[in-house]
């Protein structure tokens, strides 16, 4: 007579699983915070363009580095977070992360330049970083393995919420408050959250933490932010065969290089290069940051469209982005239903490529075109998102042991963000050449001094225009005609990029996985029962 097997006992507490779903309603909360900023700050661009005393007067340069302040700090930093987290414990490094994320958006909304909202975005890019790895590292830890799934989903999901109430609530504050009021809503929320972190959440670390490495985190940062300042250069003065642009570009290839020498040597790298030799692993971090690369680049533009070209309010354009979040809202917690039917590798490849054509499908958005066709574009750009979102994270976190669900979440996150940073620079910076190159002909009236500046935005050229009065009107026309040039040709550039990102998932990521013996029996006994 065989003996019974004796179940596995369950690996989370019974007491922190019976609250896991409020627990994690308090982790979207703090992943919320930091999307909600990221969004709320693309409908507050072209305000904080404009000059004092209703903006900052930034350029599209400072308005570049103001996002990417963030995002490259952010991704710097991550890995070294996640090991804090797994060494000090998740839950402290969180709440750590999220009072300095308060503490610099309140300093954000009080700044007086452009020089000083980029240095106090990077204050809050260092309070992220210490809060996104965190919350999915306790995920990991207050799911078993097969609710992890859907809880990635519905965590997946919170990203469409934050998507939906920032743009629409950074309408609803620039229209009644000064544009700092879009940093100062961080501060009330990051209260809150703190409060339900210290009542609801447990705490959790890596029983064998690795140690921090201060060398890799200096050379990543720095390497990052030499390429990007290269790139964006380049696009400011619309020529990247300046020397300097060249040196700066090239300069940050070369440390990014002497990082992943020094990480291979390393015996406590910040990245485990060992990690991407995992084909699966290393293609589901590359969709997450090609995808990244195209949506962020083209959010960039999309609100000098909706704004300065189609002339909608801030408020207004908060809501023509709803279609994007509710997208998000719907399909991300659903994905891995799509995943179950057709495998990760059908799943992920179709999100890429509808992605891809919404993307290519910005050329035939007009200054007239009816705004329904903007709204069905973002729809479906949410859509593929989402069904690529939720299962390259699952792949990635399961790829990994659980004690290091830190370090999965960080190069999660960290690919995320540095493929954003880069499509905000790299498209930026073609969306700027596209506009400088069809505008310059059309600033030979204006005196010298006012030509270059004039050409580096749409926003500076109907500045200038509006400032010469009667004689600015041919430049308003002008200006349009040259941006919607230049969006067309950005939007087929990120549009290759996902479409590129969808070929290494088809060829990498696995497909649908064998049917058990068990699935068998079941479907032919529901097919019996027919």
């Amino acid at each position: 007579m065989t003996t019974p097997a004796v179940p596995a006992p369950p690996r989370i507490p019974e007491a922190v699983h019976r609250r896991r779903w409020a627990i994690l309603g308090v982790l979207m909360l703090s992943l919320l915070i930091v999307v909600l900023d990221n969004s709320i700050l693309n409908v507050a661009i072209k305000t904080i363009s404009t000059p004092a005393p209703a903006g900052l007067g930034a350029t599209q340069g400072e308005l570049e580095w103001a996002i990417n302040a963030y995002t490259l700090v952010f991704a710097g930093l991550l890995f070294t977070a996640g090991l804090l987290g797994d060494r000090l414990g998740r839950k402290k490094v969180l709440v750590f992360g999220l009072v300095v994320f308060g503490l610099g958006s309140a300093l954000a909304a009080e700044s007086g330049s452009p020089v000083q909202l980029i240095i106090f975005r990077a204050v809050m890019g260092i309070g992220a970083a210490f809060v996104m790895p965190a919350t999915l590292a306790i995920l990991m830890n207050v799911f078993e393995r097969d609710e992890q799934p859907k809880a990635i989903g519905i965590w997946a999901g919170g990203v469409g919420i934050a998507i939906a109430i920032g743009p629409i609530t950074g309408g609803v504050l620039l229209d009644h408050f000064w544009w700092g009021s879009v940093f100062l809503v961080n501060v009330p929320i990051v209260i809150i959250a703190v409060v339900l972190m210290l009542a609801l959440v447990p705490d959790s670390r890596d029983p064998k933490p690795g140690r921090v490495d201060l060398v890799g985190v200096a050379l990543s940062v720095v390497g990052l932010v030499l390429l990007v300042y290269g790139i964006i250069k380049g696009g400011q003065l619309a020529d990247f065969t300046d020397p300097a642009v060249l040196l700066t570009i090239a300069a940050g290839l070369v440390v990014l290089v002497g990082f992943v020498l020094y990480e291979k040597r390393s015996d406590h790298p910040s990245i485990d290069i060992t990690y991407f030799k995992n084909k699966v692993f290393s293609a589901a971090i590359a969709a997450i940051a090609l995808v990244f690369f195209a949506l962020m680049g083209v959010t960039f533009f999309s609100v000098f469209y909706t704004q300065s070209v189609r002339g909608y309010s801030p408020l207004q354009t908060g809501l023509l982005m709803l279609p994007l979040a509710a997208a998000q809202l719907i399909f991300a917690p659903r994905a891995r239903l799509v995943v179950d039917r057709f495998g990760v590798r059908a799943t992920t490849t179709g999100g890429l490529v509808i992605l891809g054509a919404m993307l290519a499908a910005f050329v035939v958005l007009d200054a007239d075109t009816p705004i329904w066709i903007l709204e069905v574009i973002f729809f479906l750009m949410g859509t593929g998102m989402a069904h690529v979102m939720t299962p390259t994270s699952v792949v990635i976190m399961q790829a990994l042991p659980r004690e290091k669900a830190g370090s999965a979440s960080a190069l999660s996150n960290t690919f995320r963000q540095v493929g954003g940073a880069l499509g905000i620079a790299v498209l930026g910076s073609v969306l700027s050449t596209a506009y400088r190159n069809g505008i310059e002909d059309k600033l030979g009236l204006l005196p010298a001094g006012l030509r270059h500046t004039a050409g580096e935005s749409i926003e500076a050229t109907l500045g200038v225009a509006a400032k010469l009065g009667p004689r600015g009107d041919a430049l308003v026309g002008a200006a349009n005609d040259s941006f919607l040039h230049a969006m067309h040709v950005t939007a087929l550039c990120g549009a290759g990029i996902a479409l590129l990102s969808a070929v290494v998932t088809l060829i990498f990521l696995p497909g649908r996985p064998p049917r058990t013996t068990a699935e068998e029996s079941r479907e032919e006994a529901v097919g019996a029962g027919r």
